[in-house]
């Protein structure tokens, strides 16, 4: 199987995905825009945000699914994001790649 690279902006909207869909709110645009500003002091557009996401379905790393309609956004309904196995494995790989980075780098580096 050919790796899947990802860009920042990828793997982080990933991650962001991952954390925010077992909140009761899920993974949709607003709330990863609005976790990508709180964790990473990244400002974006929700039209970004959905660029990116569209282009990681289009890469089997996430799957959505339309929730239910609420008054609050005057009956229309979320496009709410959620990571697939293949998803979860990306991550796994990048976190490793990126720790055996780290862990190469010797103790006094940043001393």
């Amino acid at each position: 199987m050919s790796r899947t690279y990802l860009g920042e902006f990828e793997e982080l909207v990933l991650l962001a995905v991952a954390l925010l869909q077992q909140q009761p709110t899920g993974a949709y645009g607003v709330t990863i825009a609005d976790e990508l500003q709180q964790r990473a002091q990244r400002t974006t557009s929700v039209t970004g945000v959905h660029v990116v996401l569209y282009r990681l379905e289009e890469k089997g790393l996430v799957s959505s699914a339309l929730g239910g309609a609420t008054l609050a956004r005057g009956g229309r309904r979320k496009r709410l994001f959620t990571l697939t196995e293949a998803g979860q494995q990306v991550l796994r790989e990048m976190r490793q790649l990126r720790m055996g980075f780290w862990e190469a780098l010797p103790t006094p580096f940043f001393s």
